[in-house]
């Protein structure tokens, strides 16, 4: 059990750590990555039939997307763009409750799928800039 605690604090101290050092875009690809490991947790659950833990998963999902994604939207810079995202979000969130209202791993899929396509598209923007950064030198002896 303390195995599990010092674990658990020491993930949690990881991410920190990394979302203190990211830029803003890599820090929505980290909610993407949190929503989308919740989702996974939530399919594990689903299938085990632990009924607390498949709901306490996809609550973090919905947080996640909710309170993470949804919230930094900004809609006078964003325009349509923000505004598409976030109908988007509010389907996401909508399919998660239905899935847990009716023990659906199908819709679980879908909205990974979504976060998915999201993510990979964030992966792409935040390419160019660390593409740009300076690199290491290795110097030989």
């Amino acid at each position: 059990m303390f195995a599990r605690s010092a674990a658990n604090t020491y993930a949690a101290i990881g991410v920190q750590t990394k979302a203190m050092s990211a830029s803003p875009t890599q820090l929505i690809a980290m909610l993407y990555d949190g929503a989308r490991t919740a989702i996974a947790r939530a399919k594990f659950h689903l299938d085990s039939g632990d009924v607390p833990a498949r709901g306490n998963a996809i609550s973090k999902a919905i947080d996640i997307i909710e309170n993470g994604l949804r919230a930094v939207l900004d809609h006078e810079a964003g325009g349509e763009i923000a505004s598409n995202l976030e109908s988007l979000y509010e389907y996401m969130v909508r399919r998660l409750l239905q899935a847990n209202l009716q023990r659906d791993a199908g819709l679980l899929t879908e909205v990974d799928t979504l976060l998915e396509s999201l993510a990979s598209a964030w992966a792409q923007l935040d390419a160019p800039a660390q593409a740009s950064e300076p690199q290491p030198v290795l110097q030989e002896s």
